[in-house]
């Protein structure tokens, strides 16, 4: 409050004076005499309420727009173009250097117009090359994703690295606004192993980019490549989801080439380079998902989707369901609707092998999903 106030000062007293001085010119033009009444007066308080009022406005709003777009680019785009600004000038002043001999106001006028066009070329130029100084200097910024290219950097703390090949697709920027999420989504294995994702994106319901990182790869491709069948078929199962992704045009995919170090955890990388990113996190892994949210990032359980939309029931309620085996207790049946809700049914182990109406008495909520208990109707 206390620099506008001083800003609003400093542009009334400045105009203020300027019309002064403006509204004694005019007199003496109307009369040959300076006279401070009533030009000069004029002019002096439209100064001053022009500058106090108006002007500030008028510096503060682009000088804060201008910060924050300034803040929003990434280091190696602000020094790859101050770099390339500089050579253009440096450029511009050799050329003009036998432009001042030229006579007129074409001494100074086309020194300017070439050191300007030659300036923004320049610009132009340091801002294209930007994955040179970013492969010069690969530790200048944490990985962002930017619109039309990713170059991989190397995040030492958590011990992810990168060989600099590029990658493109159709991303948000990254904009240092703190926001937890930026548009795009890193998936992890579990969640391409257990394949719901595809049908999910392909649905749209998930909104922005889906982003895989290549040491998931490279878990994903160890996992297809292990002795045990179970393991390989999983991980078979993952890359050709993955496959599946990647013909669908209206999904957009893409592979973010980062790499982890020796001894460093996948999961604890992938967490990391989530909090760099600010992205969100696509899994069904629960421990995953619990150290996620305890560093501040935003995780995407399929599981717990999978749970809020399975079909809600009350107790009262009639279903029929088909009883398919004995439960814990004495006497209990269990049977299974057709989203995979597990219904126990009291007294139904004389129904086992068949279809039944039961009555739903209480529905528990557990981590693991609802369980539905019920009694025969009439029963």
């Amino acid at each position: 409050m206390l620099a506008l106030w001083t800003l609003r000062a400093l542009c009334a007293g400045a105009l203020g004076a300027t019309g002064w001085r403006l509204g004694l010119y005019i007199s003496h033009l109307s009369s040959n005499t300076e006279e401070f009444i009533p030009w000069g007066l004029a002019s002096t308080l439209t100064g001053l309420i022009i500058g106090g009022a108006l002007v500030p406005y008028l510096i503060l709003k682009p000088w804060r727009m201008s910060a924050k777009y300034i803040d929003s680019l990434p280091g190696s785009a602000l020094l790859s173009g101050t770099a390339g600004l500089l050579v253009g000038l440096v450029v511009a002043s050799l050329v003009s250097i036998p432009l001042y001999t030229l006579s007129g106001w074409a001494s100074w006028g086309v020194p300017v117009v070439v050191n300007v066009v030659l300036g923004i070329f320049g610009l132009g130029l340091g801002v294209q090359r930007e994955r040179d100084i970013r492969a010069i200097f690969p530790g200048l910024e944490a990985p962002t994703l930017s619109d039309e290219h990713y170059m991989g950097s190397t995040i030492n703390k958590a011990g992810v690295t990168s060989n600099g090949n590029s990658w493109t697709g159709k991303t948000d920027k990254v904009k240092s606004s703190g926001s937890s999420r930026n548009g795009n989504i890193l998936v992890d294995t579990s969640a391409i192993i257990d394949g719901r994702i595809a049908d999910l994106s392909i649905t749209g319901f998930l909104e922005g980019s889906l982003v895989v990182p290549r040491f998931v790869l490279d878990e994903l491709r160890h996992i297809a490549d292990s002795s045990d069948p179970l393991r390989r078929n999983r991980g078979r199962r993952g890359l050709e989801v993955l496959g599946k992704l990647r013909k669908d045009e209206g999904v957009p995919l893409q592979v973010l080439d980062v790499g982890v170090e020796s001894g460093n955890e996948v999961d604890a990388v992938l967490v990391q380079l989530a909090r760099e990113m600010k992205s969100s996190i696509l899994t069904t892994d629960y421990n995953l998902n619990r150290v996620a949210e305890l560093q501040g990032v935003q995780v995407l359980n399929v599981n717990e989707l999978a749970n809020a939309l399975k079909s809600i029931v009350l107790p009262g309620e009639e279903l029929r369901v088909n009883i398919v085996q004995e439960g814990k207790e004495v006497g209990q049946g269990v049977a299974y609707l057709d989203d995979g809700t597990m219904v126990v049914v009291e007294g139904g182990r004389r129904y086992l092998n068949a279809f039944h109406d039961v009555v739903v008495t209480r529905v528990l909520q557990t981590a693991a999903g609802r369980i539905i208990f019920a009694q025969p109707r009439g029963g």
